[in-house]
């Protein structure tokens, strides 16, 4: 009889998923919403080509690198904290062991186990490992898994490119006639897709998180090109 299959993702593997997942929708809308209020203001002030393309690149890169820049600080910083919490509770462990049998045997009890139960668990998680019991069940770390601010750096890169990518390229290839409305709707169209996204992450509804941002890149967008059209105007 051939056993069951069973691949389902649990526990820290499928939250740390999860986080990516949000991330990468984040930085995408981000990417989205920061491009097309840039290349749509420029186009309120001018038709040239180049020069939305000009702009339309720069705001790209600038946010790309912003995010990957600011994420890698943040989640460097997250790794520092890791760490040192990690040797603390391991001069802990070499210092007082009793005291953090105890502590580690009150964490289990805790979570619903008898006193005798999370003792004898205790135990044994402290004889396989104690370092990891204690980083899983007191500090909610796994050792073997840290986070890596290069991963998250490269995961933001690529997500604000991947948005932005979107209204600049909808923005320099139709006729001149047809680049704002071309842009708004395409816009629109992929703030729906990742508020949709977004929510069904979050297992929420997902209709009022695509109209927050589909409200958020319009409004984003009209006050842009007002204020390109005015400079247009202005001769600036």
């Amino acid at each position: 009889m051939t056993e069951p299959t069973h691949d389902e993702a649990h526990g820290g593997a499928l939250g740390e998923r999860l986080n990516w997942l949000r991330a990468a929708v984040l930085g995408a809308n981000d990417g989205i919403v920061s491009t097309a209020g840039l290349v749509v203001g420029v186009a309120g002030a001018t038709d040239d080509r180049s020069a939305l393309l000009t702009a339309g690149l720069a705001g790209l890169l600038a946010g790309s690198m912003s995010m990957a820049a600011g994420e890698y600080v943040s989640v460097s910083t997250q790794r520092d904290s890791e760490k040192a919490a990690l040797a603390q509770e391991k001069r802990e462990l070499r210092e007082q062991p009793e005291a953090e049998l105890e502590e580690l045997t009150e964490l289990l009890e805790r979570r619903g186990l008898s006193r005798d139960v999370a003792q004898e668990a205790a135990v044994q998680l402290t004889e396989r490992d104690a370092l990891k019991a204690h980083a899983r069940v007191e500090l909610g770390i796994d050792p073997d898994r840290l986070t890596n601010p290069w991963h998250a750096a490269w995961a933001s890169f690529l997500a604000f490119t991947a948005g932005a990518l979107l209204p600049l390229l909808a923005m320099v290839l139709p006729p001149a006639e047809w680049r704002v409305t071309v842009t708004v709707v395409s816009v629109l169209a992929a703030l729906a897709l990742t508020g949709w996204s977004s929510a069904r992450l979050g297992a929420a509804a997902p209709g009022r998180a695509m109209l927050r941002n589909m409200a958020g890149g319009a409004l984003a967008m009209a006050v842009t090109y007002a204020a390109g059209s005015l400079l247009d105007v202005a001769g600036a």
